[in-house]
């Protein structure tokens, strides 16, 4: 790939790191990456890639910018109050970089749409805010092949992981088994968020998509990164694939997306990232 004289000056930080270099950063011009959600982890993800040079960003989300989304969704601001998130982060990120294709999906994630739209991406960046479209993201994303970076936010803490169970890595139902029952969790409204909570895990997983994208780094598959903003205390704990897991374990019992075709309406709970 022969980059443009402007090329060269915008990715120059990128172009000079050993890990990077000009063949980095064509790979991260080719690539293919899916937000899930613009809200608070999805507006430092799309800014943070956009910047990156990722070629491909698509960003589903059904939603429209509210006053109150300002706090924390950094992608919008009080012009596009009433307007669709995702043309809003748009807007932003070509504003941004030129360089790169926005493909916006304005739509809610469902189990008809989810295996053709993560199917046409390399990568899968989930910043939902309920745990049924984390779900349904995880499992479809087994079923595609594709590796899924999940952050999570909740008033003062964070939590990061990649799963990749086409590598042999752990996903989302090891750890959290199944959709927990209604009114188990504190809604967003209920809990609440500090502002610079999702900026932080949104930065984080951008730079996770980045590593993998690249090639570099230790993944964060089989590992989840907690983060307490309180305490400003950091750790990583081990987390192993489930042999009885019903979607990626030995001997598997969810085969498809079906048993989300009836699932309810989304309701925000925890590790909300809206």
């Amino acid at each position: 790939m022969t980059f443009t004289d402007d090329q060269i000056h915008r990715y120059a930080r990128h172009i000079i790191l050993k890990e990077v270099g000009g063949i980095g950063q064509e790979a991260l011009l080719k690539a293919r990456v899916l937000l899930i959600g613009a809200g608070g982890l999805g507006s430092p993800l799309a800014l943070y890639l956009a910047a990156a040079g990722v070629g491909t960003i698509g960003i589903i989300d059904d939603d429209s910018v509210d006053l109150s989304n300002l706090q924390r969704q950094v992608a919008h601001d009080v012009d596009a109050i009433g307007r669709p998130k995702v043309e809003s982060a748009g807007r932003r990120m070509r504003a941004l970089n030129p360089d790169v294709t926005v493909v916006e999906h304005r739509c809610r994630l469902t189990a008809d749409n989810a295996l053709d739209l993560i199917g046409r991406y390399d990568i899968v960046a989930d910043g939902s805010d309920n745990f049924e479209t984390r779900f349904l993201v995880n499992d479809a994303c087994h079923f595609a092949g594709r590796t899924l970076v999940s952050g999570a936010i909740l008033r003062f803490d964070g939590q990061l992981t990649t799963f990749a169970t086409h590598r042999g890595g752990p996903c989302y139902r090891c750890i959290y088994g199944d959709v927990p029952p209604p009114g188990s969790a504190p809604t967003c409204a209920q809990a609440g968020v500090l502002g610079a909570v999702p900026g932080v895990i949104g930065s984080l997983q951008a730079t996770e998509v980045l590593k993998e994208i690249l090639g570099v780094g230790t993944s964060m598959a089989g590992r989840l990164l907690i983060w307490d903003a309180l305490a400003a205390e950091f750790r990583t704990v081990r987390v192993p694939r489930d042999p009885g897991c019903p979607l990626c374990g030995d001997h598997p019992t969810i085969t498809d997306l079906s048993a989300h075709a009836n699932a309810p309406a989304p309701a925000c709970g925890s590790g909300a990232a809206g």
